[in-house]
This record gives structure tokens, C-alpha cells and sequence, in this order.
């Protein structure tokens, strides 16, 4: 079967490309997909812009679409196992937590449903009498959704969910890594009745198949999330045509532990905070900032934690992180830590891909810790986007505040400590879209996700989430026209 999916129909591409997925973890071959040309995002993106102008999905009910997505979110739940599977050998992910994965993905839809009825506009102090005066919320129209590969599915739930809740039409481009998750989504959306045309996929690189969506004039919004480069590219393609622009950009976070915290419980975390998934998540808390205090405590326990890891593939039941997602992703990674130890950085363990037959087919990298770094380095700064942790010290509050500031990125941060108020004072000055207290990584579909500076522009997830795809339009009704008197010309000749 074709694995473009345009106006209700599964095609291929229109110059007949391909291209072979491979598994990180081991190298193996787990599927040839349809690749897409700038034609065919274009014959997409025409399908949208129809089934978004005719009305198909726009003018059915809020009610109705919110009964669709539980739809939808039932048959995610149906198909579990499957999604965490195929999401598993894309990524290379352990199997387990894939399945964490589906679990926050039904539930971003099933928030999305409740939400899709209860933000339909609001009265507005009409300021006279006998005027009527409303804000009304209407779809943006036609969305482009670009996603990553290291949560592929999750964000495109991030983005379709709201984008359907709302009335609009879409078309999505995966990863050109981790497309088959994706297509699952597509073929759900089809079974639980989802008109044609509303829904449109396209495969590939973004240069080809994605560009489309950030400079076509039939877009009317566009939310990728990714690295900052490519973001700011699609922000300037975007300006062309001034549409409507989310972006999620990565982070480089700061995990402030402060020595009256329970430390067992931060080291613990601190841990999990960068070398879930091997790293590759967004709001990895990639910089250890600790009080001077209790430094080698903390590092000589979180060195013994990452000595500890056990490496292997998705359906290893021992295994405790998976591979990178990429050899060229694996030779960034070691670049980067290359660099921070040139810098001065004191590379504790990790540094290098692991010894041993079993993982000569992946692209795994040991969990890493560079102590003895500064916000000069370019370890601190660079998002290295794998398992490599990098560790500062502080003497008091104002100073770790300033450090956990010390970055062009404010996607994410955690604070440790006992002391209640000092925790909210930190939490208040910490330039980062989301502050952890005492905990790291939990997310909410009912809280707002994103990041201040460059970590992005606009939210997912929450009410905010939802307003990205939708525009207010004021509606003012007077009720007793009549002449406005400003022109003495304007009067009735028969005055």
C-alpha cells in the first residue's frame, strides 16, 4: 500500500521515490515508505485548502468534533501495542517507554475532546445600549505540522489534536526518520470517520516535502517542533505570507539542586532528567547546577547512576536507555563532548560508544558527565540533544538563578530544595516556559508547553495550545441603527 496519504487516498509519490527506515538500535530494515516531492505537498496542501473552504469539517459541530477525537483517543487505546511497537523500532527506543508514550498520547486527545466544546467565544461589554458585542473563536484554516523523531507520535498529537478540535483542516510531515507511527495515526483518523480532505500526510526530507508548508500562501498556520536552525528558517519562509507561526525549539535546562533538598530523591532525578531516551528529549535537564556544598556528593553518586546504565535495544527487557536515533547523530554527540573537554570540562565517565558486539549494529553512546564546567563553554550553552549531562556549581541563590538564566534557550527547569518559599522565589525568576519543583518531567495535556527566548514561539498543549489554532473575531451588533451625524453633508436632502 502507498504511504502518502492526500484528500482521502493513499498514493505515491508523485516521482515514485522511496526510502528505507532503518532501527537504530540494531540496523535492521523496519519498512521502504513513499517519499513525497514539493508536488505532492502541494496537491495536499490543495485538499486541505478545499475541505477547509467547502466547510466539510469547519462547519460540523464542537460537540461533534469532540466525540470524534474520543473516537479517535478509543481506537489508540484499541491499537496500544501495535503503535508502541512500530514507535519503538523507529526510535529505538526501549519498548517500555513507547508505551508510556501512547498512554500521553490518548490523553492529549481525550483532553483536546473535552476542551473542543467549551471554548466557543465570550460577551463582550458592549460600552452603549442597544448593542450586541461578542468574541467569537473560528479555525485558522489550514495547517502545516511538522514533527520530530524523538517523540514522533506524541507531538503530532500535540498539534492534530487541538488542530481538529478546532475546525481546521492539516497537512502533517513526519521525520523522515519515524514516518510509520504517523501513517498509523492517518488510517485511525480514516476508520473513526474523518471526512476527506481534512486530514493530508506527506513523507520525506524537509527541504523537499516540508518546505511547502512554511512558504505556501494556502497555509494558514504553521507549528513545527525541532532545533532552533531549522526553526528559524521556517519562521523567515513563513513571513512571506505574515501566517500564523508555532514553534517548539529545544532547550538547554537547568536541574538546580540546593543542599538542603532531599538528596536522594534530586540525585535520583537528575539522572532520569537526562538520560531517559538517551537524552534526546527537549526538556532534558542537561545542566547540573549544584550548590558548591554538597558537589561531590551529587556528582560522584550521579556518576555512579550513569556507570550503572545498562545500554541495549527496544525489546531488551534488561535494558535501561536505547540508542541515538542516527550514526550522524552519534558523531554530533561525541563532537560536542569533545569539544567541552578541549574547553576544560572533566569528562567523568561516558565519552565514547560502548564496547562490545551487541551494540556494534546501533548507535548507542554511554552516558556521559562533563564536570567542572562554566557558562563560557560551549558544552553549557550548545544543546547537545544526547546523554550527556554537564555539571556547574553555585555559592547562593542570586547566583544559581543567574546560571539557570545563563542561556539563549527557556523551554524547561527544576529547582531542589526544602525550603518552601525559596522554591517559588526561584520558580518565579527562572526565565523557562516549565519549572519543575522537587520532581522533573511530568507534563500535563491541561498545562501549557513551550519555551521562552529561543526556545520557540507559542504553546502546545492547554487553552494556549488550543488558541494557536484558532482566530477571535469580534462581532459588534448595534441593535437600534441610525445615523452617525458626523458629516453635515451626509443629512437626507428632504431635512
Amino acid at each position: 500500500m502507498a504511504d502518502l496519504f492526500i484528500d482521502g487516498q493513499w498514493v505515491a509519490g508523485a516521482k515514485g521515490l522511496t526510502r528505507e527506515i532503518y532501527c537504530p538500535a540494531d540496523g535492521s530494515l523496519v519498512g521502504v515508505v513513499d517519499e513525497a516531492t514539493r508536488q505532492d505537498t502541494e496537491l495536499a496542501i490543495r485538499a486541505a485548502r478545499l475541505a477547509f473552504d467547502d466547510g466539510r469539517w469547519s462547519t460540523v459541530s464542537a460537540t461533534e468534533r469532540g466525540a470524534f477525537l474520543n473516537r479517535v483517543a478509543d481506537l489508540l487505546e484499541r491499537d496500544s501495542e501495535v503503535i508502541a511497537t512500530a514507535e519503538a523500532r523507529d526510535t529505538g527506543k526501549r519498548i517500555i517507554e513507547a508505551r508510556y508514550d501512547v498512554g500521553d498520547i490518548v490523553s492529549s486527545f481525550r483532553w483536546f475532546a473535552g476542551l473542543a466544546n467549551t471554548n466557543q467565544g465570550r460577551i463582550v461589554e458592549p460600552g452603549a445600549t442597544g448593542v450586541f458585542s461578542r468574541v467569537a473563536y473560528e479555525p485558522v484554516g489550514v495547517c502545516g505540522l511538522i514533527t520530530p523523531w524523538n517523540y514522533p507520535l506524541l507531538q503530532a498529537a500535540w498539534k492534530v489534536a487541538p488542530a481538529l478540535a478546532a475546525g481546521n483542516t492539516f497537512v502533517i510531515k513526519p521525520s523522515e526518520l519515524t514516518p510509520h507511527t504517523t501513517i498509523r495515526l492517518m488510517k485511525v483518523l480514516a476508520e473513526a470517520g474523518l471526512p476527506d480532505g481534512v486530514a493530508n500526510l506527506v513523507l520525506g526530507a524537509g527541504a523537499e516535502a516540508g518546505a511547502p508548508l512554511s512558504d505556501h500562501p494556502d497555509v494558514d498556520m504553521v507549528s513545527f517542533t525541532g532545533g532552533v536552525i531549522t526553526g528559524r528558517r521556517i519562521m523567515a519562509a513563513a513571513a512571506g505570507t505574515v501566517k500564523k507561526v508555532a514553534l517548539e525549539l529545544g532547550g538547554k535546562n537547568p536541574n538546580i539542586i540546593f543542599a538542603d533538598a532531599d538528596l536522594d530523591a534530586a540525585i535520583d532525578n537528575a539522572a532520569t532528567a537526562i538520560f531517559l531516551h538517551s537524552g534526546q528529549v527537549c526538556s532534558a535537564g542537561a545542566r547540573l547546577i549544584v550548590e558548591e556544598s554538597i558537589h561531590d556528593l551529587v556528582v560522584d553518586r550521579v556518576v555512579a547512576i550513569a556507570e550503572s546504565i545498562r545500554l541495549g535495544g527496544p525489546f531488551d527487557p534488561d535494558a535501561e536507555s536505547g540508542a541515538l536515533i542516527s550514526s550522524d547523530h552519534r558523531a554530533k554527540v561525541d563532537a560536542y563532548v569533545q569539544r567541552g573537554v578541549a574547553e576544560g570540562a572533566v569528562l567523568r565517565c561516558g565519552g565514547k560508544a560502548p564496547d562490545g558486539a551487541e551494540f556494534a549494529d546501533g548507535y548507542y553512546y554511554l552516558p556521559t558527565v562533563l564536570d567542572g564546567c562554566n557558562t563560557a563553554m560551549s558544552c553549557v550553552q550548545d544543546e547537545s540533544f544526547g546523554p550527556v549531562l554537564t555539571v556547574e556549581t553555585f555559592s547562593d541563590e542570586a547566583e544559581a538563578i543567574a546560571l539557570g538564566n545563563d542561556t539563549i534557550y527557556g523551554l524547561a527547569g527544576a529547582v531542589w530544595t526544602n525550603d518552601l518559599n525559596r522554591a517559588q522565589r526561584v520558580a518565579n525568576a527562572l526565565r523557562h516556559g516549565t519549572i519543575w519543583i522537587n520532581d522533573y518531567h511530568p507534563y500535563r495535556p491541561s498545562a501549557e508547553w513551550g519555551g521562552f527566548k529561543q526556545s520557540g514561539v507559542g504553546r502546545e498543549l492547554g487553552i494556549a495550545g488550543f488558541a494557536e489554532y484558532v482566530e477571535p473575531k469580534h462581532i459588534y451588533q448595534n441593535l437600534s441603527p441610525a445615523p452617525s451625524g458626523w458629516f453635515a453633508g451626509a443629512e437626507s436632502p428632504d431635512a
